[in-house]
C-alpha cells in the first residue's frame, strides 16, 4: 500500500507547557515527508487538517481514502491544496491533466472521486505536498503557478525578515470552503518569519519548511505568546501549529515555508499580534 498515514490528538496549552523536548516533537513534528513512491498523512484533530506529500519517482500515486475520514473517497467531504516542490509532474483529477512545474499550487474542490500524482522524470521526481480540510461544498478545480500568486513583500533586511509572501489558494484567486495555502520565500540575509508572531484562536496552520541549505536549520517557536517552547526544523519537515499558538522562525540561512490554514473564516489578516518585546 502506498499511502500512510498517522492521527494526532489535540492537547490543550496547559498540557503542552509540561512536554519536554521529545513530547514536542513527537506532538507537533511531522517528519516523515517526500518519501519516493509513497502518500504519507499526518490527520490532525485541529480542525481536522490533514498535511502530507505524495512522491511518484517509480510510477503514478493514487490519492486514496484512509480510515478516519469513513468516506468511499478521499475528497468526499473535503478540499485539497497541492503545491509541487520537486521536477516537473501532473496531477490528473478525475481525468483532467494538470501539469505542474516547480512550486505551482492546485486547488482540488470536493466531490473529486480520482486523484493521480505522476513525474515527468524518475529520476527527478515532481515533490507534491499536501494540505486537506473538510469542505461544505463543491468548488472548481484550479491551478494557480507561482508567476500567477498575488505577492506581498514584508519586513526588511535591517529586522532581519526580508520576504515575499506568495498567495496561492486564498479569496481573491481561488475560492475554497476554508482551506487557505501559501509559500513565503526569505530573501539572502534575513532568517525571521512571521515576525512580530501572532496567534488567531479562530484557524490552526501548519508550516512547512524548505529550501534549507545542507547542515542549516530553522528554530521554529511555538506556544502561547507568554510561554514559548522551540522545535528545530530540517528540510522538509511540517509542524503544526494550534489555534491557540504562535508560528514563528529563525534560520541559520534564509529559506522557504509553505503555509496552510483552514478554521472558523477565511479573512487572512484576522490575526492576534502579539508585540516582540512582550514574548517570554
Amino acid at each position: 500500500m502506498s499511502t500512510i498515514y498517522e492521527s494526532r490528538y489535540a492537547s490543550s496549552p496547559q498540557t503542552v507547557k509540561k512536554y519536554d523536548t521529545q513530547e514536542l516533537r513527537d506532538e507537533f513534528l511531522i517528519d516523515n515527508l517526500m518519501q519516493a513512491d509513497k502518500i504519507n498523512l499526518t490527520y490532525t484533530h485541529y480542525d481536522r487538517y490533514i498535511a502530507g506529500s505524495a512522491v511518484p519517482a517509480a510510477g503514478p500515486l493514487t490519492l486514496e481514502t484512509i480510515d478516519p475520514l469513513k468516506a468511499s473517497s478521499f475528497l468526499e467531504r473535503r478540499e485539497l491544496g497541492i503545491i509541487n516542490v520537486g521536477g516537473n509532474g501532473t496531477v490528473t483529477v478525475d481525468g483532467t491533466v494538470y501539469e505542474m512545474g516547480l512550486k505551482d499550487a492546485l486547488y482540488v474542490g470536493m466531490g473529486i472521486k480520482d486523484v493521480v500524482f505522476a513525474s515527468e522524470d524518475a529520476n527527478n521526481p515532481a515533490k507534491f505536498y499536501l494540505n486537506s480540510a473538510p469542505a461544505h461544498t463543491n468548488y472548481p478545480t484550479k491551478k494557480v503557478s507561482k508567476a500567477e500568486a498575488n505577492k506581498i513583500e514584508l519586513g526588511s533586511l535591517e529586522t532581519a525578515n526580508h520576504r515575499t509572501v506568495n498567495q496561492m489558494i486564498i479569496g481573491g484567486i481561488v475560492t475554497s470552503c476554508q482551506l487557505q495555502m501559501g509559500m513565503t520565500e526569505l530573501k539572502t540575509g534575513s532568517v525571521w518569519n512571521t515576525m512580530p508572531a501572532h496567534v488567531h484562536d479562530r484557524r490552526m496552520e501548519v508550516y512547512y519548511y524548505l529550501d534549507i541549505p545542507q547542515d542549516q536549520a530553522v528554530c521554529h517557536f511555538m506556544g502561547q505568546p507568554q510561554e514559548t517552547r522551540h522545535i528545530w526544523m530540517q528540510n522538509d519537515q511540517a509542524v503544526i501549529s494550534p489555534p491557540w499558538s504562535i508560528h514563528s522562525g529563525s534560520g541559520t540561512s534564509n529559506y522557504t515555508f509553505i503555509w496552510g490554514m483552514a478554521g472558523e473564516n477565511l479573512d487572512y489578516a484576522d490575526m492576534d499580534v502579539a508585540k516582540i518585546t512582550e514574548l517570554r
